[in-house]
Order: structure tokens, then C-alpha cells, then sequence
């Protein structure tokens, strides 16, 4: 919840900048520029952070949503990441799920997790798609310099179920939460249907485009339904074959995939990390931001120097694994 040190996110940063990479680029962090804006009907004002890459436009977008109970700092790691290989990134802040929502303590929490809030959740992410096109065609800086072509939906935990629903994922009661804008899609955290009404196949087999899941051997349940990361890669499964993904990082647990947590071990609440999976959040960071940074590239730029680099990719450590196809 706390932001990391530089020294840290020079760490991540080094691993994954561009040069690194070998696809060119700057490897400088952005400065991120904070507003929000205001959707009328639904009476909701929706905070964000801008972060742009140091390299002239124009830029593939990535919008970001958090996890419960975080804000737009959520993700940070990714989203330097991100933008020191070319890419912007705006996270968005949702009410009624975040940081608020967390102080309020854990019956309030628990609320939150809720089907309604999800739906808000899907609204917020329309209504910036919204108002970035129609910045964008009023030539209103830095907004023009971004390709509404080429946008990509990520986020974590609870923002992950909400890039699922953007990307197509179905319910067992009928909706139309998908967006066509999107071009690509990466799930930290990703979360399988629990209820026993749909099979992974029903629920996910109709997600057509690329779409990564990132989760590892310690990413369970928050709320304690399980310990362990298989039920989040079985999303993998359900997937159609063709432009799914999946990133497995051995050690790695719940807040290793939050792009912002502080190396901090609390005893108890559902945010309470693992000693392991702090001690290796340097690798697994690095790992995570030059790995989704390569995904970006390939289906927002389609730049064949980072497809190439993910078949399969170089520097996974023992018990990791990448799966493509």
C-alpha cells in the first residue's frame, strides 16, 4: 500500500527499460500527472494518474484498474515499466472499492467485493475510454498524443476481474460488459468462476483477443477460500487457444502482483504477505514488468523484435514458467 524506494524501482526499471530489451526507447521514468473527472449521470467522480513516456508521441495507452481497497498508485512497477518502453498508462481510481473503502475496515471490504461494484467498475473504464477520445479529437495535450487504436486493459485482483469483463468473460447470470477498444489484455491476479455455474470454457472461451494471466505458486484467496495460485492459472485453460498467455512465478503471492507493495509483512488481514515471496519481490518484479512490457509491445506496436522475445522468453528462474498458445 505503501509506494517502494527508488533504489527498488531502479531495480525493475533497469531490468525491463527498452535499451534493455533491445527494442530502443528511453528508459527514464515518467513523471505521472493526477486529475479526475466527473460522469454526471451516475453522479461519480473518478480520480487517475497519467503517467507518459519521456519519447515523443504518439503512444499506445494502457488503462489500469487496482485491487480492492487501492487507489491509482496501484501497479507503479508496471506502469514505469511501461512507459520507459514507450507505452502510457492511466490508472484509474474506483469508488466504492478503494482505499476508503479500506479504512472503513473489513465488513466494509468484504461489501465491496460485489457484483455491483464490478459492474461500476466496467462503467468507470467505458466512461474513460469516453472522455480520452473526446479529449483526444479536440487536440487537447498530451490526450491527442495518445493511439486510441492501439489501448490495452490491464489490472489487479479486483481490477483483474474487471479487465476479464472488458475482455468478454461471461456470467451465468446474462451481461454485456465487454468493450470492443481494447486490443490486448493482462490479468495479475486473475480469478476463475467459484460458483459451479459455468466451466472455465463457458466463462472465458469467448475472450478473442490476446489476453496474458499473471499469478504465481502463493497468489490465493485474500479472503482465505484457498491458499494457493492454481485457481487463478486455471484461467489459462478456458482461454481458446491462439493469443492466451500465462506467467507462473514460483515464491510469488497476492501482493507481489499489486505493482506497489512495500516490503512489509503484516500477521494478520488479507493483505498479510509471505516472508518468501518478499525477499524475492525485486526478481519477481523485474521479471514481471519485462515480461508484460514484451506483451505490450507485440500487440499494441506490433513490434516482431518482442513477439519474438516471448518464444519463449530468456532469464525465468527455477519453478517459473511461461506458457503461450
Amino acid at each position: 500500500m505503501q509506494s517502494l524506494k527508488s533504489s527498488r524501482r531502479q531495480i525493475v526499471l533497469g531490468a525491463s527499460a527498452a535499451g534493455l530489451l533491445g527494442l530502443g526507447g528511453s528508459s527514464r521514468a515518467a513523471t505521472p500527472q493526477d486529475g479526475s473527472w466527473h460522469h454526471a449521470a451516475r453522479g461519480r467522480t473518478l480520480p487517475w494518474r497519467l503517467r507518459l513516456p519521456s519519447t515523443p508521441g504518439p503512444w499506445p495507452l494502457v488503462l489500469y484498474s487496482h485491487g480492492l481497497g487501492g487507489n491509482r498508485e496501484g501497479g507503479a512497477v508496471w506502469s514505469e515499466a511501461w512507459a520507459a518502453a514507450g507505452i502510457a498508462v492511466l490508472h484509474l481510481q474506483h469508488p466504492g472499492s478503494d482505499t476508503e473503502t479500506l479504512r472503513r475496515g473489513m465488513r466494509a471490504l468484504r461489501a465491496a467485493a460485489s457484483a455491483e461494484q464490478l459492474l461500476e467498475r466496467v462503467l468507470d473504464v467505458r466512461f474513460a475510454l469516453d472522455e480520452i477520445e473526446g479529449l483526444a479529437r479536440s487536440a487537447m495535450p498530451p490526450w491527442h498524443d495518445l493511439r486510441l487504436d492501439a489501448v490495452g486493459m490491464a489490472g489487479h485482483s479486483f481490477g483483474a476481474h474487471t479487465t476479464q469483463a472488458l475482455a468478454g468473460q461471461r456470467y451465468a447470470v446474462p451481461s454485456d460488459a465487454a468493450d470492443a477498444r481494447p486490443r490486448a489484455f493482462i490479468a495479475f491476479s486473475p480469478a476463475a468462476p467459484r460458483d459451479g455455474g459455468l466451466s472455465l470454457k463457458q466463462s472465458f472461451g469467448s475472450i478473442t483477443r490476446p489476453f496474458m494471466a499473471v499469478t504465481g505458486s502463493l497468489d490465493g484467496d485474500p479472503f482465505g477460500s484457498y491458499a494457493q495460485g492454481e485457481p487463478r492459472a486455471s484461467v489459462y485453460q478456458g482461454l481458446p487457444p491462439g493469443q492466451r498467455a500465462l506467467l507462473w512465478l514460483d515464491g510469488a503471492d497476492h501482493m507481489t502482483f499489486a505493482g506497489g507493495s512495500a516490503r512489509w509483512v503484516p500477521s494478520v488481514g488479507p493483505f498479510r504477505r509471505h516472508g518468501p515471496a518478499v525477499e524475492r519481490e525485486p526478481a519477481h518484479h523485474a521479471t514481471v514488468a519485462r515480461l508484460t512490457t514484451l506483451w505490450w509491445r507485440a500487440h499494441l506496436l506490433d513490434d516482431a523484435d518482442a513477439w519474438s522475445a516471448l518464444r519463449p522468453p530468456q532469464g525465468l528462474a527455477e519453478g517459473d514458467r511461461f506458457e503461450l498458445g
